[in-house]
């Protein structure tokens, strides 16, 4: 995999309370590509952190109807990978790559 498809995949970390306290147990959650399958996200995560990558948890959250002055719209559905380090291994998402 290129470094350019390994970008194209995982989209961006999500630091919220939740993921920080997944971080206690070697898990880290990153946001990704509706399209992006299980062994995608594991090598696009081995290669752009040079980490191993022990399992691969995903979770499609559906957008919710909202409205904006009245008008309806519908927020776009969100990909989530829960990535499962191995022992030893971890990633400091706050710094960046």
């Amino acid at each position: 995999m290129s470094d350019l498809k390994a970008f194209d995949v995982i989209v961006k970390p999500v630091i919220t309370e939740k993921s920080t306290m997944a971080s206690e147990n070697n898990q880290v959650v990153f946001e990704v590509r509706r399209e992006a399958s299980k062994p995608e996200i594991k090598s696009a995560i081995e290669q752009l952190f040079k980490v191993e990558v022990k399992a691969v948890n995903t979770i499609l959250t559906k957008g919710k109807s909202k409205k904006f002055r009245g008008r309806p719209y519908r927020r776009s559905d969100v990909k989530k990978a829960i990535v499962t380090l191995k022992d030893g291994q971890s990633i400091d998402v706050t710094s960046g790559l």
